[in-house]
């Protein structure tokens, strides 16, 4: 790539999804700029593009690097997004996923960006009437962290009919799975997602807690729909096409309509990783949905995408090497 290439800014480009984002990004030939206050994100993670420690809620240094690298398009990942800390802690999410949200929204405005792409999430849904979510399905949220994704696809509607900014909505299911090169992975502190605790407990780190067995589903454990981040990472590229193209401002889901039970995931690692998996069975959680299941025919229709690599296999495996070839890293965080 030259410097002529399209330079995009991405918010939250050192964090999980967004480094991913960055990276195929990169292979379809526009440069990633990473914008990312590293407070949960990792400066190792940003490999294709420049990269601008800082806050979205920071106007003058988003202006500033908006205008150093001509940026045309930015696509918005940078966001809290632990839903039991969004409970405890309110006032942290809408600050931070809100308030700095439309600070960013409005210096997309100034700078004259009309292309952006945001990272929504199936919280918006709260606990769906149905199983299989389809995006005209209503949306109320159950906790503050969907609440301030919900709250900006609200702006983002508004700001369009005002202003022209043309958007692509992208409702994530359950991300999951590594790089399937091995270049990136997921890293958090404290790790909430159910794919990597399965695998930290198969490590020996830990129980892995079932939370209910006891729902109206096939073998009692909640059903949710998980898609590779390489796939989610590719919807990314896609939106910016279809804004490319003159097309209008859309909403969709990203999963892939197949729901795995938390049981069915347990099973899976256990045989391909050859570990055994010590689970402890606990009491619901308050507000979890027997299922989350995603229609994504829309983002069919309209991207021409679907998920490519998300088998359940290709998860894990992908996702169990990813943590095998950083075990230092993982030690280092469980002797914390």
């Amino acid at each position: 790539m030259s410097d002529s290439s399209p330079h995009v800014l991405v918010t939250g480009g050192a964090g999980y999804i967004g480094s991913h984002v960055a990276k195929a990004l990169a292979a379809d030939g526009i440069i990633p700029v990473t914008y990312d206050s590293l407070v949960r994100g990792h400066r190792e993670a940003v490999k294709w593009g420049p990269f601008v420690p800082g806050d979205i809620g920071d106007a003058a240094l988003l202006r500033q690097t908006i205008h150093q690298y001509r940026v045309e398009a930015i696509v918005h990942l940078a966001a809290f997004a632990y839903v039991g800390e969004s409970i405890e802690h309110p006032a942290r999410y809408f600050e931070n996923n809100v308030a700095k949200g439309l600070v960013l929204l409005e210096t997309a405005i100034e700078t004259g960006i009309r292309r952006f792409v945001f990272s929504s999430s199936c919280a918006t849904y709260g606990v769906p009437s149905e199983a299989l979510i389809t995006e005209d399905m209503s949306q109320n949220p159950i906790n503050p962290y969907g609440e301030t994704k919900l709250v900006i696809e609200k702006a983002l509607r508004w700001y369009g009919a005002a202003y022209g900014l043309q958007s692509v909505i992208l409702r994530y299911f359950n991300a999951a799975g590594a790089d399937l090169d091995g270049e990136i992975g997921e890293e958090h502190s404290p790790e909430t997602h159910v794919i990597p605790l399965i695998l930290a407990a198969a490590d020996g780190d830990d129980h892995f807690k079932v939370f209910g067995d006891d729902y109206q589903t096939p073998d009692g454990t909640c059903v949710r729909d998980f898609v590779h981040v390489s796939d989610i990472a590719d919807a990314h590229v896609r939106a910016l096409r279809h804004l490319g193209a003159g097309h209008p401002s859309i909403a969709m889901n990203l999963g892939t309509g197949v729901g795995h039970s938390v049981m069915e995931i347990v099973h899976s690692v256990r045989e391909i990783t050859g570990r055994a998996v010590p689970y402890t069975v606990c009491q619901r959680r308050p507000g979890d949905p027997p299922f989350l299941v995603a229609d994504c025919s829309r983002a069919y229709e309209a991207l021409g995408w679907r998920a490519r690599h998300s088998s359940l296999e290709t998860i894990i495996e992908s996702a169990w090497r990813w943590r095998q070839s950083h075990r230092r890293m993982f030690d280092s965080e469980h002797t914390q």
